[in-house]
């Protein structure tokens, strides 16, 4: 490894949170940096029970704990004695975190002296700024499901232009009942709404009202939202006249992802795509009839062929909220050509079928 800390992540506020303690990681640098490496009889308890057992180390004091890690299918928490290093370390948010293993063993360090700027104090003038808005999203296919009304943003940026502009009081409220009442404004009509935070780990979900907002401003797949925190309310806006064509042919393989453990598991055969690669490049095509089946029915049949070798299969992609799996002969597939950990598959939709290719090196 040429870094010697390979996962380096700045804390948030529910990293740092004791009542309910634990460190959340991404899962391709947990399995990329840590599960590759551990014996394959810890791989194989991690994958039959969901979670493993094993040594810890602060390499700044030298404590040693027995942790644990969790997988949570997007990503991994580390528990255990979590809520014992916040306290002990003072850990708070913004400070880095740096982890690797070595020797069987979890190493961490939070150097002290290196604080990462949580979002700096900054007096805002309200009308300085017209068009600040530091939260931008593309609107996805599970966004506009008025059956299930609810808005992901990502837990970062909430926290970092949000969350830090709120009381103590409301941010430990957040803590711990995982939700609480916002005031917002729609920026393009004026309009005012009660509406709900909710903490959901590694997102937030903001709830109430959106399914009211999606038939009122009719929002589809590619409008952008933005959001901003001002005054006491959350203000946000969605452009009319700006629509995303979220497909790009410049890229004749515009997904591509590096195989992780999890994919490459014969036991439990699925490959794992991020949702909004699969609705900006896959479902961006599909009928209005088709994307509602995949709402209502969670799953869908759809043709796939290995580009490299000619070969058709009748596979599913099935909609797990922000993520989607590609079952049905996922597992054929990884054995017929020996996948592993590391190697890139890349993918695209055309003609109704989903086309993919592994290069071999």
């Amino acid at each position: 490894m040429q870094d010697h800390w390979p996962i380096k992540k700045a804390l948030t506020l529910s990293d740092v949170d004791i009542t309910h303690p634990f460190l959340t990681l991404s899962r391709q640098q947990v399995e990329n940096h840590i599960v590759l490496h551990m014996t394959t009889e810890q791989q194989e308890h991690l994958r039959a029970q969901g979670q493993v057992d094993f040594n810890a180390r602060d390499d700044d004091t030298g404590e040693m704990y027995v942790m644990k890690l969790k997988w949570r299918g997007s990503y991994y928490n580390l528990i255990g004695k979590w809520g014992r290093v916040v306290r002990g370390k003072g850990l708070d948010v913004g400070q880095e975190i740096k982890i690797r293993w070595e020797n069987g063993c979890l190493h961490f360090s939070v150097p002290q002296q290196q604080i990462v700027a949580v979002p700096p104090i900054r007096m805002v003038a309200a009308p300085v700024v017209q068009d600040h808005w530091p939260i931008k999203k593309i609107l996805t296919l599970s966004d506009v499901d008025t059956n299930h009304p609810f808005l992901p943003l990502p837990r970062r940026l909430v926290e970092d232009h949000i969350l830090v502009h709120w009381t103590p009081q409301q941010q430990e409220q957040l803590r711990k009942e995982e939700h609480v009442n916002v005031n917002s404004r729609d920026y393009d009509t004026g309009e005012g709404y009660i509406m709900k935070f909710k903490w959901r780990g590694n997102y937030y979900n903001l709830i109430g009202k959106w399914g009211a907002i999606i038939r009122q401003k009719g929002l589809g797949v590619g409008k952008e939202i933005r959001l901003r925190w001002a005054n006491e309310c959350l203000f946000f806006s969605v452009p009319q006249e700006r629509y995303v064509a979220t497909a790009s042919a410049m890229d004749n393989w515009p997904i591509k992802k590096a195989l992780t453990l999890s994919d490459v598991d014969t036991n439990h055969p699925f490959l794992t795509l991020p949702g909004k690669a699969v609705e900006d490049h896959i479902l961006f095509y599909w009928s209005q009839q088709a994307r509602e089946q995949l709402r209502n029915e969670h799953q869908m049949n759809i043709n796939a062929r290995d580009d490299d070798t000619g070969d058709t299969y009748l596979m599913k992609l099935r909609w797990r909220g922000s993520y989607y799996n590609l079952i049905g002969k996922w597992g054929k597939i990884i054995r017929g050509k020996k996948l592993q950990v590391g190697m890139e598959i890349r993918l695209h939709w055309d003609n109704g079928c989903l086309f993919f290719s592994v290069p071999q090196l």
